[in-house]
Protein backbone atom coordinates (compact mmCIF):
# COMPACT_ATOMS: atom_id res chain seq x y z
CA UNK A 1 0.00 0.00 0.00
CA UNK A 2 1.28 3.48 -0.86
CA UNK A 3 0.45 6.75 0.84
CA UNK A 4 0.93 9.29 -1.94
CA UNK A 5 -2.27 11.09 -0.93
CA UNK A 6 -0.78 11.78 2.50
CA UNK A 7 2.52 12.81 0.88
CA UNK A 8 0.75 15.50 -1.11
CA UNK A 9 -0.56 17.07 2.12
CA UNK A 10 2.88 17.62 3.66
CA UNK A 11 3.21 21.21 2.48
CA UNK A 12 -0.28 22.10 3.73
CA UNK A 13 0.54 20.61 7.13
CA UNK A 14 3.67 22.72 7.47
CA UNK A 15 1.79 25.81 6.35
CA UNK A 16 -0.92 25.28 8.94
CA UNK A 17 1.47 24.11 11.63
CA UNK A 18 4.27 26.63 11.16
CA UNK A 19 3.91 28.11 14.63
CA UNK A 20 3.62 24.70 16.33
CA UNK A 21 6.66 23.34 14.48
CA UNK A 22 8.70 26.48 15.06
CA UNK A 23 7.98 26.40 18.79
CA UNK A 24 9.14 22.79 18.91
CA UNK A 25 12.33 23.31 16.88
CA UNK A 26 13.51 26.32 18.87
CA UNK A 27 13.68 24.01 21.92
CA UNK A 28 15.35 20.99 20.27
CA UNK A 29 18.88 21.12 18.86
CA UNK A 30 20.53 17.71 19.00
CA UNK A 31 22.08 17.70 15.53
CA UNK A 32 24.88 20.17 16.23
CA UNK A 33 27.67 17.56 16.07
CA UNK A 34 26.50 16.51 12.59
CA UNK A 35 26.37 20.13 11.46
CA UNK A 36 29.96 20.55 12.67
CA UNK A 37 31.04 17.55 10.58
CA UNK A 38 29.26 19.06 7.59
CA UNK A 39 30.98 22.42 8.05
CA UNK A 40 34.38 20.72 8.29
CA UNK A 41 34.05 20.02 4.54
CA UNK A 42 33.22 23.63 3.64
CA UNK A 43 35.54 26.62 3.26
CA UNK A 44 35.16 29.48 5.71
CA UNK A 45 32.43 31.86 4.65
CA UNK A 46 31.12 29.38 2.09
CA UNK A 47 27.70 29.34 0.46
CA UNK A 48 25.19 26.94 2.01
CA UNK A 49 21.81 25.77 0.72
CA UNK A 50 19.27 24.64 3.33
CA UNK A 51 16.59 22.57 1.57
CA UNK A 52 13.43 22.48 3.66
CA UNK A 53 14.76 25.14 5.99
CA UNK A 54 11.61 25.53 8.07
CA UNK A 55 11.64 28.71 10.13
CA UNK A 56 15.43 28.94 10.22
CA UNK A 57 16.04 27.81 13.81
CA UNK A 58 18.19 26.01 14.75
CA UNK A 59 20.07 25.00 11.58
CA UNK A 60 20.26 28.16 9.47
CA UNK A 61 20.81 30.18 12.64
CA UNK A 62 23.79 27.96 13.53
CA UNK A 63 25.34 28.41 10.08
CA UNK A 64 24.87 32.17 10.15
CA UNK A 65 26.44 32.37 13.59
CA UNK A 66 29.45 30.56 12.11
CA UNK A 67 29.72 33.27 9.43
CA UNK A 68 28.52 31.19 6.49
CA UNK A 69 26.26 32.56 3.76
CA UNK A 70 22.85 30.87 3.80
CA UNK A 71 20.17 30.39 1.18
CA UNK A 72 17.07 28.65 2.49
CA UNK A 73 14.19 27.13 0.56
CA UNK A 74 10.88 25.88 1.91
CA UNK A 75 7.41 25.46 0.43
CA UNK A 76 5.69 26.81 3.56
CA UNK A 77 5.10 30.54 3.19
CA UNK A 78 4.69 31.12 6.96
CA UNK A 79 8.02 29.39 7.61
CA UNK A 80 9.84 31.57 5.07
CA UNK A 81 8.18 34.68 6.49
CA UNK A 82 9.71 33.85 9.88
CA UNK A 83 13.11 33.30 8.29
CA UNK A 84 13.00 36.66 6.53
CA UNK A 85 12.02 38.45 9.72
CA UNK A 86 14.70 36.75 11.83
CA UNK A 87 17.60 36.62 9.39
CA UNK A 88 17.28 39.34 6.73
CA UNK A 89 20.95 38.96 5.84
CA UNK A 90 20.27 35.54 4.29
CA UNK A 91 18.43 34.60 1.09
CA UNK A 92 15.03 32.91 1.44
CA UNK A 93 12.86 31.34 -1.27
CA UNK A 94 9.36 29.89 -1.19
CA UNK A 95 10.12 26.82 -3.26
CA UNK A 96 9.01 23.21 -3.45
CA UNK A 97 12.26 21.22 -3.37
CA UNK A 98 10.90 18.97 -6.11
CA UNK A 99 11.22 21.90 -8.53
CA UNK A 100 14.44 23.34 -7.09
CA UNK A 101 16.28 25.35 -9.75
CA UNK A 102 18.19 28.32 -8.32
CA UNK A 103 20.73 28.78 -11.11
CA UNK A 104 23.46 28.89 -8.47
CA UNK A 105 25.92 26.42 -6.97
CA UNK A 106 26.87 26.03 -3.32
CA UNK A 107 29.69 24.78 -1.10
CA UNK A 108 27.24 22.79 0.98
CA UNK A 109 23.68 21.45 0.68
CA UNK A 110 21.65 20.16 3.61
CA UNK A 111 18.20 18.53 3.64
CA UNK A 112 17.74 17.73 7.31
CA UNK A 113 14.40 16.16 8.29
CA UNK A 114 12.85 17.40 5.04
CA UNK A 115 13.87 15.24 2.08
CA UNK A 116 12.40 12.16 3.77
CA UNK A 117 8.87 13.58 3.39
CA UNK A 118 9.07 13.01 -0.37
CA UNK A 119 7.83 9.87 -2.08
CA UNK A 120 10.55 7.47 -3.13
CA UNK A 121 10.27 8.47 -6.79
CA UNK A 122 10.62 12.13 -5.85
CA UNK A 123 13.61 11.29 -3.66
CA UNK A 124 15.29 9.60 -6.61
CA UNK A 125 14.70 12.71 -8.70
CA UNK A 126 16.35 14.95 -6.10
CA UNK A 127 19.89 13.66 -6.60
CA UNK A 128 20.39 15.31 -10.01
CA UNK A 129 19.04 18.50 -8.44
CA UNK A 130 21.54 18.24 -5.61
CA UNK A 131 24.34 17.79 -8.16
CA UNK A 132 23.05 20.72 -10.21
CA UNK A 133 23.42 23.00 -7.18
CA UNK A 134 26.79 21.67 -5.95
CA UNK A 135 30.22 23.11 -6.55
CA UNK A 136 33.04 20.61 -6.88
CA UNK A 137 33.97 19.60 -3.33
CA UNK A 138 30.56 20.56 -1.92
CA UNK A 139 29.20 18.68 1.07
CA UNK A 140 25.73 17.13 0.95
CA UNK A 141 23.98 16.00 4.12
CA UNK A 142 20.49 14.57 4.49
CA UNK A 143 18.45 12.37 6.79
CA UNK A 144 16.57 9.30 5.60
CA UNK A 145 14.67 6.32 6.90
CA UNK A 146 16.57 3.30 8.14
CA UNK A 147 15.41 1.08 5.24
CA UNK A 148 13.29 0.98 2.10
CA UNK A 149 9.63 1.75 2.74
CA UNK A 150 7.03 4.24 3.88
CA UNK A 151 6.09 5.24 7.42
CA UNK A 152 3.43 7.46 8.91
CA UNK A 153 3.94 9.78 11.82
CA UNK A 154 1.54 12.41 13.13
CA UNK A 155 1.55 16.19 13.16
CA UNK A 156 -1.40 18.38 14.16
CA UNK A 157 -3.11 15.05 14.94
CA UNK A 158 -2.99 14.20 11.23
CA UNK A 159 -0.91 11.70 9.23
CA UNK A 160 2.64 12.82 8.51
CA UNK A 161 4.24 10.97 5.61
CA UNK A 162 7.82 9.68 5.50
CA UNK A 163 9.57 7.44 2.99
CA UNK A 164 13.01 6.03 2.35
CA UNK A 165 14.95 4.14 -0.25
CA UNK A 166 17.16 1.20 0.62
CA UNK A 167 20.69 2.11 1.65
CA UNK A 168 22.24 0.47 -1.40
CA UNK A 169 20.02 2.56 -3.68
CA UNK A 170 20.99 5.78 -1.89
CA UNK A 171 24.64 4.84 -2.35
CA UNK A 172 24.09 4.14 -6.03
CA UNK A 173 22.20 7.41 -6.60
CA UNK A 174 24.92 9.36 -4.82
CA UNK A 175 27.62 7.68 -6.90
CA UNK A 176 25.71 8.11 -10.18
CA UNK A 177 25.39 11.84 -9.48
CA UNK A 178 29.02 12.47 -8.52
CA UNK A 179 28.91 12.15 -4.73
CA UNK A 180 31.15 10.02 -2.49
CA UNK A 181 29.82 8.96 0.91
CA UNK A 182 31.98 10.40 3.69
CA UNK A 183 29.99 9.25 6.72
CA UNK A 184 26.75 7.34 7.20
CA UNK A 185 25.13 6.31 10.47
CA UNK A 186 21.88 4.36 10.71
CA UNK A 187 19.61 5.28 13.63
CA UNK A 188 22.24 7.39 15.36
CA UNK A 189 21.51 7.17 19.09
CA UNK A 190 23.33 10.46 19.67
CA UNK A 191 20.92 12.25 17.33
CA UNK A 192 17.48 11.03 18.24
CA UNK A 193 17.74 7.87 16.17
CA UNK A 194 18.13 9.69 12.88
CA UNK A 195 19.74 8.01 9.90
CA UNK A 196 22.26 10.49 8.51
CA UNK A 197 24.17 10.67 5.23
CA UNK A 198 27.16 12.95 4.64
CA UNK A 199 28.66 12.97 1.15
CA UNK A 200 30.95 15.11 -1.00
CA UNK A 201 30.55 16.14 -4.63
CA UNK A 202 33.40 15.32 -6.98
CA UNK A 203 31.65 16.35 -10.17
CA UNK A 204 29.56 14.39 -12.65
Amino acid sequence: MTHEKEAEHIIDLYREGAEVWDNYRTKHFIEQHWLARFLDLIPAGGELLDVGCGAGIPIAQYFLQKQFNVTGVDASEPMIARCRERFPQAQWHITDMRTLALDKTFNGIIAWDSFFHLTRDHQRAMFPRFAQHAQVGAALMFTSGHDDGEAMGTFLDRPLYHASLAHNEFRQLLSDNGFNVIKQVTEDATCGGRTVWLAQFNGC
